[in-house]
């Protein structure tokens, strides 16, 4: 890749929307792993995120006024999924009367 400075920078603006739009969070956590240094398929990866979110704009976070406050705990993890380096990947999402408060996909 010619501007390893470019793919950070973008990669970085992709980590801050992440905390709204946390269907790219796990695409993004893979793309953060090589911000030392990326290559031409990193950069194409970020591509398609960038395609993906301009295909979904409107599709954010959406609160409705609900008068149940049933809490729901969902979390998942691969144990050591990952082929290179052994590491696992787990993440959760809670939400209170089916609205999304809290989310984490780490690795």
């Amino acid at each position: 890749m010619s501007d390893p400075e470019k793919y950070r920078r973008l990669v970085g603006k992709l980590n801050y929307l992440t905390v709204t739009r946390p269907d790219i969070s796990f695409a993004v956590s893979v793309v953060s792993q090589f911000l030392n240094s990326p290559c031409e398929d990193h950069w194409n990866a970020v591509i398609r995120i960038l395609k993906y979110i301009k295909g979904s704009l409107g599709k954010g976070l959406l609160y409705g006024s609900s008068n149940h406050t049933k809490v729901v705990c969902y979390s998942d993890a691969d144990w050591a999924g990952s082929p290179s380096d052994r590491r696992s990947t787990s993440g959760y999402c809670v939400s209170i009367g089916g609205n999304l408060i809290s989310w984490k996909s780490k690795k």
